[in-house]
């Protein structure tokens, strides 16, 4: 029994409502009884970009594709002007677009997709965020990412807020699929239009980023526009800062908050969080094991991707993975303070990004900022920091510069301070 197969079983004989759409509400009925697109030029193993979105026509093209056993590059048209670097990364053989099919051809193919071809498995290539070079292009084994779905679990009434070719928006379908769960697919993902999209449709979970949840600190829509259903904000994709947090917590008293960690590159691991308003997590599940290295974390996944296909294997000889996830470690529960990338050196002197931003927006006419390092013929490096106010009209740099003077020791004070707008990525993560 094919997986399409296996889906119509279980949603058999039901008319409840599984993707709420901007077009309306449709069951998983009426989605695999669309009159699909013509994939008869498609054979096993070829590698398809699918450029689409959660709406019907997409979800049953990605079902069908997983069926033909091809592996399957999920895109969006928020990165169009990547979508050449992702087809020649990735050996794209074929592109559907609006339902429209192109073949490309393509060079010699890459060692791991002829395996994964010899298998006769699925696959599914996912690109990092690249926010340190171009983004690399992670493949994986589509009937190993499957295989956790395989077990029941319960559902609540989704948001897709993350996006279709991200990891964690992928899960969000296929958990909702396997579990008869309801997922809404906001067509504005403004932070106007989620509070609107959570309301309008009884939204009991939203997954987020800490960007997005600092953008609704700013809008001033909460607590007011919140609605009762939303019992659970999930946030993850980079790090949080403790002081959006224990704003969040303060104004939505009723709502639990919950870390997510993961990295395409090692699937989807299991994360519980200390509590609501706490940064420490544990992080683990089924085929996951993690140590520290020199404060750094390590992790060892049996569901890992197979490989770069255009970059060198970041696995060492025992199959552990460096996150480049500077931690604090408490019984067991990891908080992440930064990354390696995000070590800033002065004089000798080191110190976080991270913690010069936390400062920074402690102060009350700041929204979001960014801390990054700058080369220094003296001190070797010092750090340089971009805000964006709250309100130009209130921000005033002379007492911005004092509060971190205030409160930061004299090597961490940024020498620089630019206000401009923080620039945030079509994933809601700062750039």
């Amino acid at each position: 029994m094919n997986l399409l197969e296996k889906l119509t079983t279980k949603w058999e004989n039901s008319s409840d409502p599984f993707l709420i759409h901007p077009t309306g509400q449709l069951s998983f009925a009426e989605i695999s009884a669309q009159d699909p697109v013509d994939l008869s030029a498609i054979k096993t193993g070829d590698v398809v970009a699918l450029v689409g979105d959660f709406n019907p026509p997409s979800i049953l093209t990605l079902l069908r594709l997983i069926d033909l056993g091809v592996i399957i590059v999920p895109l969006t048209v928020e990165t169009a002007e990547d979508h050449e670097y992702f087809f020649e990364s990735a050996r794209v053989d074929i592109v559907i677009k609006d339902s429209l099919i192109k073949r490309r051809e393509t060079g010699q193919a890459h060692p791991m997709i002829e395996d994964l071809r010899k298998r006769g498995n699925a696959g599914l290539v996912l690109f990092s965020t690249g926010t340190t070079g171009r983004p690399k292009a992670i493949l994986h084994d589509f009937s190993y990412f499957l295989k956790r779905f395989e077990t029941p679990r319960p559902t609540l009434r989704t948001i897709n807020f993350l996006l279709f070719d991200h990891i964690g928006g992928m899960n969000t379908l296929l958990h909702t699929l396997f579990n008869r769960g309801v997922v809404v697919a906001p067509e504005d993902r403004s932070v106007e239009g989620i509070l609107a999209s959570c309301k309008e449709h009884g939204v009991e979970v939203l997954p987020t980023t800490p960007t997005f949840l600092r953008m609704m600190l700013m809008s001033g829509l909460i607590p007011d526009k919140v609605p009762e259903s939303l019992r659970i904000i999930t946030y993850g994709t980079e790090r949080m800062d403790q002081p959006t947090l224990d704003q969040l917590c303060t104004l939505l008293p009723e709502v639990d908050f919950r870390q997510t960690f993961g990295m395409s590159e090692l699937g989807i691991v299991r994360v519980k969080s200390e509590d609501r308003q706490s940064l420490f997590m544990k992080v683990g599940g089924e085929g996951v094991e993690t140590k520290t290295v020199d404060g750094v974390l390590h992790i060892r996944s049996a569901n890992r991707m197979l490989g770069y296909l255009n970059a060198p294997s970041p696995f060492d000889k025992d199959g552990w993975y460096d996150t480049k996830d500077v931690v604090e470690e408490r019984n067991e529960f990891y908080k992440v303070v930064g990354r390696t990338s995000e070590v800033i050196n002065v004089g000798g002197l080191k110190f976080m990004a991270s913690e010069v931003e936390r400062v920074a927006l402690l102060h009350e006419y700041v929204s979001l900022v960014k801390v990054y390092a700058k080369d220094n013929p003296i001190t070797g490096q010092h750090a340089e920091i971009i805000v964006e106010p709250a309100g130009a009209d209130r921000f005033d740099k002379y007492a911005f510069k004092k509060h971190l003077t205030k409160h930061l020791q004299s090597h961490m004070i940024p020498r620089k301070i630019i206000v401009e707008k923080v620039e945030v990525g079509h994933r809601h993560k700062r750039s």
